[in-house]
């Protein structure tokens, strides 16, 4: 009855296409999925609470909210003191076309590049006051904002949150089938076989350098803001736009986060045990880093606006209004971890182990493994449970037909890649339409026309490796 675990998944993304919003059909997707559990109404419901209270109790998971609510006040102290306006106002004297615009957005991965939400949510802001004066798809810069992030971050072999989480998967995997091979090898070499990663990477400078402008889309964007945002932000954006621009209360706070970030990353890791830097930064906390530095920069913060005679009352008010802009997108992620638990329970991982046989042929593994792994984490949209999910199955498939263990390894992670870009259950995806207020199911139909382009490629691409390495 394995099966049973599709029927959340097609709820949620069935009736968000049909309403063009995501959270009816998550809760409907989460409470089905207890009733699956439990068969009674009672017994279903309160299996549906209990799915969430659980997510709300895990460590990371409470890292993570933490961190966004935090963030996203830190984000309200800068928009009223005008930091976001006066830094803003300075680099848009430089920007003079959209093309500018987007390859600012490049420009920023150096400084941003350690964990996905970190980035989008350093960066959204700055580029949002920057559109105001543009006519430019938001659908257009929301993805290079996307694809700038989570075809690179993946690629990365050191400093990123996601290096620590997918050696230890290679690991478990080399120690489980007892393979003579070292676990941090593989994971390098199969930096250079996701595929997907690598070709939405060539599409999104494309995007960016060469391609055309989309004003016909921004027109009809404009116009469809203002039936859904009619008066309640209307008083707060009226009164951040007279506030007086001060780049200083932007940059003080920014280059504060990032320095920190880097230090306690290299702490965290060297208190770990870690010989270099590098090493450092993949064996550091990076969820729980990431908190700590923001919750630092935004004590030094406050006392930076105080000492700049910034007023303390709409200082604390905007710092509220700034988390409580994310909680949109904190609902959302609690909602799609409780919908991963209902499905595991329902045997979601049994029902795609068993619909897999090992008679296929060896060079197509790599190929089948991304394809399928990639419906899944469309469907889930988490990067990291596909890979928990589809790494112990790839490797015993490479193992027992005699398939690449590294090509096959960075096909698993080329299908996280796909879920995690395309997906609108993924915590990206969410968070880049809540800053940049695009609706949701709307702007994940348009990248998944473009991502569907990519993951053909790289499916042509594993199969014609496999082909070869056999």
């Amino acid at each position: 009855m394995e099966w049973l675990s599709l029927i959340p998944f097609v709820i949620v993304i069935g009736l968000s296409i049909w309403l063009k919003k995501i959270l009816p059909g998550l809760v409907l997707g989460v409470l089905i999925g207890g009733l699956l559990v439990e068969f009674s109404v009672l017994g279903g419901t309160e299996k549906s609470v209990s799915y969430v209270v659980t997510t709300l109790s895990d460590e990371n998971n409470i890292k993570i909210i933490s961190f966004l609510y935090l963030f996203g006040g830190l984000i309200g102290m800068m928009n009223i003191s005008g930091g976001i306006k006066g830094f803003s106002e300075w680099i848009g004297a430089k920007i003079e076309s959209q093309r500018g615009l987007l390859g600012l957005i490049w420009l920023t991965l150096p400084f941003t590049f350690m964990m996905p939400m970190f980035r989008i949510m350093m960066i959204g802001p700055v580029v949002k006051s920057l559109m105001k004066d543009m006519s430019i798809s938001k659908r257009k810069v929301g993805f290079t904002m996307d694809v700038s992030t989570s075809s690179v971050i993946v690629l990365l072999p050191v400093a990123t949150a996601f290096v620590g989480f997918m050696i230890s998967l290679v690991e478990s995997g080399v120690q489980k089938f007892n393979l003579d091979m070292d676990p941090y090898q593989i994971f390098l070499l199969s930096i250079l076989f996701n595929f997907y990663a690598i070709v939405m990477l060539v599409i999104g400078l494309i995007r960016t350098f060469w391609s055309s402008s989309e004003k016909e889309r921004t027109k009809k964007e404009t116009g469809d803001k203002g039936n859904e945002h009619d008066y309640h932000r209307s008083g707060i954006e009226k009164e951040l736009s007279t506030v007086k621009a001060q780049p200083w209360n932007l940059i003080v706070p920014l280059f504060l986060l990032l320095g920190l970030s880097l230090f306690l990353l290299w702490q965290d890791g060297m208190s770990k045990g870690a010989d270099t830097v590098f090493q450092a930064f993949s064996e550091a906390d990076a969820t729980f880093v990431m908190l700590l530095a923001v919750f630092i920069t935004l004590i030094l913060t406050f006392v930076f606006y105080m000492i700049r005679r910034q007023s303390m009352e709409e200082t604390i008010y905007h710092f509220y209004d700034g988390g409580n802009q994310l909680m949109q997108a904190i609902i959302l992620l609690i909602l799609v971890w409780a919908l991963s638990l209902v499905t595991e329970d329902l045997g979601f991982s049994k029902f795609i182990n068993a619909t897999l046989g090992s008679f296929l042929p060896s060079f197509t593994i790599p190929a089948i493994v991304f394809i399928l792994g990639a419906i899944v984490s469309y469907f889930i949209g988490s990067s990291w449970g596909t890979w928990g999910i589809f790494m112990p199955l790839g490797i015993a498939l490479a193992v027992s037909t005699g398939s690449s263990i590294p090509l096959t390894v960075g096909a698993v992670f080329a299908s996280g890649s796909f879920g995690a870009m395309t997906s609108p259950l993924g915590d990206t995806t969410i968070t880049t339409a809540s800053i940049l207020e695009v609706p949701l199911v709307d702007y994940a139909r348009y990248k998944l026309k473009i991502c569907a382009v990519g993951a053909g490629i790289a499916s042509g691409v594993y199969l014609a490796v496999g082909f070869f390495l056999v």
